[in-house]
């Protein structure tokens, strides 16, 4: 098997739930709930992310640096103490873009391949 010798690292792939959590993610700190919300709504309700999936998903990416999760909270009157807020850190904005990128030139192929239509000019 040949060697790279390049010594620019790949970034890691990710999976279609912490990609689609990083994008909520990368408009602002939020909670689980209110990601799992959004990640419906952006998908039109094609992936709902369950508690455990989350969660998971979560735990692996605070593990792994690319969020973090807030010390202070919101007003206690106005947001359930509960609620844990998490944001992107450095590391976790490069991921997303990176994978926005990855995606972007796929879909290039693909119009390329005449599988999707060019958009129109606005």
């Amino acid at each position: 098997m040949p060697e790279t010798t390049s010594n620019h690292k790949t970034p890691p792939s990710l999976t279609p739930a912490a990609f689609h959590i990083l994008l909520v993610l990368a408009s602002g700190e939020n909670h689980g709930y209110a990601i799992m919300r959004e990640v419906a709504e952006h998908t039109g309700g094609k992936m709902r992310l369950g508690p455990g999936s989350l969660y998971g998903t979560i735990k692996r990416m605070l593990a792994d640096g690319w969020i973090e999760e807030l010390d202070e909270r919101p007003d206690p009157e106005l947001d359930d103490e509960r609620r844990r807020y998490y944001r992107l850190t450095g590391l976790g904005r490069k991921l997303v873009q990176a994978e926005a990128e990855r995606l972007e030139q796929l879909v290039n192929i693909a119009r390329g391949k005449k599988l999707l239509r060019t958009p129109r000019s606005v």
